[in-house]
C-alpha cells in the first residue's frame, strides 16, 4: 500500500510540470515530466508484481 501511496504522490507531484511544458512550452518540464513518467512506470511494475506474489501466495 506504501508504494500505491507513493504512486499517487508522485502522479500529483508532476502535475505543475506537465501544464507548464503542454501550456507555457516549457521544455525543461517536459524533460522533468519525462522522467517521473519513467518513475511511475518502475514504481507501478513493482505493484503489478507485489500483487500477484500476493496473488498467487493465497492459492
Amino acid at each position: 500500500m506504501d508504494k500505491f501511496t507513493k504512486l499517487k504522490e508522485l502522479a500529483s507531484a508532476i502535475e505543475t510540470d506537465v501544464e507548464k511544458f503542454y501550456n507555457a512550452g516549457n521544455s525543461a518540464a517536459g524533460t522533468r515530466v519525462r522522467k517521473a513518467m519513467q518513475d511511475l512506470k518502475v514504481l507501478a511494475q513493482d505493484i503489478r508484481s507485489e500483487v500477484t506474489e500476493k496473488k498467487n501466495s493465497v492459492k
